[in-house]
């Protein structure tokens, strides 16, 4: 770090010890390189302001936006932002870059910004990996606002997404600010295919046969009376002790979101099935 500091010293005390030139030659000379420094920061605050435009052109490309889902408000300004804001970075980062290169040797200039660089990237490497991470989930939409999730074994609401860090509603009300950089197992109840939805049952041993040909029967059947139910239900035994009573469980796929509705549906359903055939769960 000290040599590369050096050497940029000894590159801008070199340039200034130069011979001076004659007077008309060194107003010429001097007025050049500040009026082509001049000129790219023009074009730099150019591109900053067409920065917004340009990243609102770029969502609109189909390669940025997932298949099967449309963005929400909140992640579509978010990406915009952001991209906004490196558009901005990359122009003047370029400008400044060619403004040194009219004081300072190409060489020594690319070796300089290295050792920064690499010096930057260990100091601020936690910060930098929040950062990375929380882009990737924006583009990724790995999760968005508002939907149930599982985050290093916190589960809650989504509140807010940003670069740095995600912001989790515990059932409990509890605030969660997680950083992005600690993310690595995401559990997203919004998203799944179903919602599982099980019953237990004691059912008199001696009638067994019975109720399991009667739910068997009424399994193919149960979507038509429980419209949240998306294929017939299972029957499985709820335990390997055999005695006076035996539990089943029972077990369906509900659509997603809708098993808690489902669930009286499904007991209600299954009592009358029984009752009406003379059999009494729990006895």
């Amino acid at each position: 770090m000290e040599t590369g500091i050096q050497a940029l010293f000894i590159a801008l005390f070199a340039r200034a010890a130069a011979p001076f030139p004659p007077p008309a030659e060194g107003a010429r000379l001097l007025v050049r390189p500040w009026a082509g420094i001049l000129a790219v920061y023009l074009c730099a605050y150019a591109i900053h302001r067409l920065g917004a435009r340009l990243a609102r052109q770029i969502m609109r490309l189909r390669g940025l936006a997932p298949r099967y889902r449309t963005p929400t408000p909140e992640r579509r300004r978010t990406i915009q932002a952001l991209l906004s804001s490196v558009i901005t970075f990359i122009a003047f980062g370029v400008a400044t870059f060619a403004a040194a290169l009219y004081f300072i040797h190409i060489d020594t200039l690319v070796w300089v910004i290295g050792l920064f660089s690499a010096a930057f990237g260990l100091a601020a490497g936690p910060s930098i990996r929040d950062v990375l991470t929380g882009t990737g989930f924006l583009f990724a939409d790995t999760f968005s606002v508002g939907e149930k999730v599982e985050i290093a074994g916190i589960e809650g609401i989504i509140e807010s997404i940003d670069l740095r860090a995600t912001t989790l509603l515990a059932p409990t009300g509890e605030l969660f600010m997680i950083p992005n950089g600690e993310i690595r197992t995401v559990r997203n109840f919004s998203r799944g295919r179903f919602s599982p939805l099980s019953v237990s049952l004691r059912l008199p041993t001696a009638r067994l046969p019975q109720a399991l040909e009667i739910l068997r029967q009424a399994g193919q059947n149960a979507a038509t009376e429980i419209p949240d139910l998306i294929e017939p239900w299972q029957v499985i035994a709820g335990s390997d002790v055999i005695g006076d009573t035996t539990e089943l469980e029972l077990i369906a796929k509900a659509r997603l979101g809708k098993a808690a509705a489902a669930r009286p549906l499904l007991l209600t359903l299954v009592h009358n099935l029984l009752a009406s055939n003379g059999i009494v769960p729990g006895d």
